[in-house]
């Protein structure tokens, strides 16, 4: 570990791992430290098949060694600061890293603290995420044995704009093949007032949700969570609308609405790290305040940032991080050689693959405008819409982004 480098990534996730081997790629004689005290690198994308039991966790991790470029210093230790003023990143051990040019991509934090009664309960008994332990989602899916299966989805912002309803879909499929959802109510409580953004992709999903007779209320928003007499709690607007309606045991308490479920799928409030959020960085809501289109920040210039921590109005994705990093490398390496940007930018390009059912699946991809803009492609696939489900885009989704991902992107070569 050195005092100074030339460019200095904090984040060893899938964000800044990209950066560091493709900057490393086009010219291997920069001097880049990796700031990341974890020591696994996981591919979170695969932890929905973990929940639905067709994907082995354990192939989701690598040592984190495995992953660093081997030309870049890794910096094991936590970021407790930074000092744009002075160039400057203070971790956890105390010491000071001063760098030339900076990359913030550490992602961002779930906080289940933030909802009152989640953090007791959450991955205990049938209460589960797969943001943090898929493997329990699975068992909780496992021995569920009828009853309300209670899916929830937050307020933006969170990882992955889909994940909360794909583990729905899958855990449908399952109580239907396994003789359960005869006695099943599968419930979607969403603070959105939509299925999704992008309307070709929200027709599909109309569709599946019919066809799976999932009851879904909008509006909904989760407050508490009362563990003991299994009750999730939510502020509900006034307006709410429901779909597929059912006969439910609702209960009412300080201006919150109460549901009964027998399992609990929750997605816990996602907030920047607490060093983003307490720096000079941030917006309004601490999340890095970044251009969206060449993504430096908007007062420091010698800053970029990409990924879950930054305030892209994008969906959270790896998707998105695969279009967000070619613009920071050239940013960078044009400010280093030329001392202007480069001319790429960035359109707001994320992808949310849909899993609607064991070997179905629908793949959204859209910009900034909520444009549906399909990988050209996926045509060698023989896929002609990628908006409606499809099998091959299951083999997509488990088999081919996952060896993509480990052997082509996370190495800094374009896919």
């Amino acid at each position: 570990m050195k005092s100074r480098y030339q460019i200095l990534i904090v984040g060893g996730g899938t964000a800044g791992l990209i950066v560091a081997s493709s900057l490393l790629k086009k010219n291997p004689k920069l001097h880049i430290g990796i700031v990341e005290p974890s020591e696994s690198h996981w591919y979170q994308p695969a932890w929905t098949l973990v929940g639905g039991g067709t994907y082995n966790y354990k192939r989701t991790m690598r040592p984190m060694k495995a992953v660093i470029p081997k030309e870049a210093d890794w910096v094991k230790y936590e970021v407790i600061s930074i000092e744009a003023k002075n160039n400057t990143v203070t971790i956890a051990n105390g010491k000071q890293i001063t760098y030339e040019y900076l990359v913030i991509a550490p992602g961002l934090k779930l906080a289940p603290s933030l909802t009152e009664g989640l953090e007791e309960v959450l991955d205990k008994g049938v209460v589960c995420s797969n943001y943090t332990n898929p493997n329990h989602t699975w068992q909780v899916i496992k021995n569920f044995k009828g009853g309300t299966a209670l899916f929830i989805q937050p307020p933006k912002p969170y990882k992955c704009g889909g994940a909360p309803q794909k583990i729905m879909y899958l855990a449908d499929d399952y109580f239907r093949k396994h003789g359960i959802k005869k006695n099943t109510k599968v419930v979607f409580a969403s603070a959105s007032d939509i299925i999704f953004s992008v309307k070709k992709i929200a027709d599909t999903l109309w569709k599946v949700v019919n066809r799976k007779s999932i009851n879904v209320k909008f509006k909904h928003e989760l407050k508490k969570v009362d563990g003991a007499n299994q009750i999730a709690w939510f502020n509900v607007s006034p307006d709410f609308v429901e779909h597929n309606p059912i006969q439910l045991e609702i209960l009412e308490e300080n201006g919150l609405v109460g549901i009964k479920y027998d399992m609990l799928h929750v997605v816990p409030i996602n907030v920047p790290p607490d060093f983003v959020a307490q720096s000079n960085l941030g917006d309004e809501k601490g999340w890095v305040d970044i251009d969206s289109k060449t993504l430096q920040h908007k007062q420091f210039p010698n800053i970029f940032s990409l990924g879950d921590a930054s305030n892209l109005p994008t969906s959270k994705t790896g998707a998105a991080v695969r279009k967000q990093a070619p613009v920071v490398v050239n940013n960078i390496l044009h400010l280093i050689k030329a001392k202007e940007l480069g001319s790429k930018t960035y359109d707001g390009y994320t992808s949310c693959p849909f899993i609607t059912g064991y070997g179905k699946m629908a793949l959204a991809e859209f910009d900034y405008d909520k444009n549906f803009m399909p990988d050209p492609k996926l045509k060698r696939m023989f896929i002609k819409d990628s908006s409606k489900e499809h099998w091959r885009l299951w083999i997509l989704k488990k088999y081919i982004l996952p060896y993509l991902y480990w052997n082509k992107l996370l190495k800094g070569k374009e896919i």
